[in-house]
């Protein structure tokens, strides 16, 4: 079982097996729940105290994957007891391999009838209306990446947005995909204003989007830092962002106006140096309290034709001057510089997660970039360039008709926009 969210349910498992003999729990892992679901809200070692001291419970096991062979083939138990809730979806797989396995020793599979009026799925809403804490979030991204193969980041610029993000879901043979985690983007944040990605918004009237998303969301959150500014205003800016929860800071190696980098050498931009900006990391590491906030680099040479060695260069020096993640940019439609710099970083470091924003390389699959050893992806911009044509498109067609009503196939209808809204209804 997950035992994240104990209920009624579990302890009539657990009941029923203890009838049996010693009843020994198969706890799954972190890694093990976000293969197919969401990360838990409580941690492994959580999980297990709180099991462990269960009545009837002699022993827990961890279950390192959805796979759970490997641990009955260890202990051969006479019985498999498991609720009858997992003859569909993805768990029927590993139900039929249970049955197949026992029965090579003669053991027996008890299924308990699913416990009436406990949903799971109700509970995590509930939780979810409760909100988060500054703490509990600060710490999820760091979870995420261990736990799962990839952590998929996507851009929220309002407090509607960050609705978005938190509740779309896409189920697929009882997986559920969705979006781990929010990226507050300088350009989506300046570009809804009204104003150009130069930094014109300051951090402060950057942190009323902050604020915006942590009062209706409750997933993780990485702040586009752009350059960082100066040393001495970066350190502010760490400490202010790890006390609202954020989980992470993105800084680019740039100094001088803020251009954005798509435009590459089309525009005049400066790389810092690599002294420069390893001072920068360090300071704003020695800045932060917890040890669960992230400084990452984000490295601009392939953006600036530096060349690939200069990318790697600095990727160590960064790595070593302490930074929690490394991410590489590219403003070329294919992959292919990405996967080179992966391959080559990876051969010199494999526990410093990289971190990509296929903007302009869109064509590549999640799957393909953790394969490469990508272990965060970023959706940096998509939902803000997809709200303004639809918002376009929709002033158009009441200017064209002199009426709402050729519209209305665009629009969502206010008593959806209301359920959406927490406390709209």
């Amino acid at each position: 079982m997950s035992a994240d969210l104990i209920h009624p349910g579990h302890l009539n498992i657990i009941k029923k097996a203890s009838t049996l003999g010693e009843v020994t729990i198969g706890l799954l892992t972190d890694e093990a729940i976000a293969s197919y679901k969401r990360l838990p809200y409580l941690e492994f070692d959580q999980r297990e105290q709180i099991v462990e001291n269960i009545k009837g419970v002699h022993k827990v096991i961890s279950q390192e994957t959805l796979d759970y062979r490997p641990n009955l083939l260890k202990i051969m138990p006479d019985f498999v007891v498991h609720g009858d809730d997992w003859k569909e979806g993805i768990q029927s797989t590993t139900r039929s391999q249970v049955a197949e396995t026992i029965k090579k020793w003669g053991g027996e599979l008890i299924e308990v009838p699913y416990t009436p009026g406990v949903s799971s799925t109700k509970i995590n809403e509930y939780l979810k209306e409760i909100g988060t804490t500054p703490q509990i979030r600060l710490k999820r991204l760091r979870r995420l990446i261990q736990s799962k193969k990839i952590v998929r980041i996507i851009e929220a610029h309002s407090g509607l947005s960050g609705l978005i993000v938190e509740h779309t879901k896409f189920e697929k043979e009882g997986v559920i995909r969705e979006f781990d985690g929010m990226w507050a983007s300088s350009l989506t944040d300046s570009t809804s204003k009204g104003k150009p990605d130069i930094e014109a918004v300051d951090i402060t009237a950057r942190l009323s989007n902050i604020n915006d998303l942590v009062e209706v969301t409750t997933k993780p959150i990485i702040f586009d830092g752009d350059t960082g500014g100066k040393i001495e205003h970066f350190v502010f800016t760490v400490r202010t962002l790890e006390r609202l929860g954020v989980s992470a800071i993105i800084i680019e190696d740039k100094v001088g106006l803020k251009k954005n980098s798509l435009f590459g050498t089309e525009v005049d931009q400066q790389q810092d140096s690599i002294e420069g900006f390893c001072e920068k990391i360090i300071a704003g590491k020695h800045a932060q309290v917890t040890d669960d906030f992230m400084v990452i680099s984000r490295i601009e040479s392939l953006i600036l034709k530096q060349g690939m060695e200069d990318a790697l260069s600095r990727a160590k020096a960064y790595t070593n001057a302490g930074v929690d993640a490394v991410m590489i940019h590219s403003k070329e439609s294919k992959p292919d510089e990405i996967l080179e710099f992966c391959k080559k970083y990876r051969a010199f470091d494999r526990t410093v997660p990289i971190i990509v924003v296929p903007s302009s390389f869109d064509t590549i699959y999640e799957d393909d970039l953790a394969r490469a050893g990508v272990k965060v992806v970023i959706y940096a911009n998509q939902l803000l360039r997809s709200a303004y044509p639809s918002m376009v498109n929709t002033a158009k067609l009441i200017l064209e008709h002199q009426r709402a009503y050729e519209a209305r196939p665009n629009l969502m209808s206010i008593k959806e926009i209301l359920t959406l809204i927490p406390g709209g209804m």
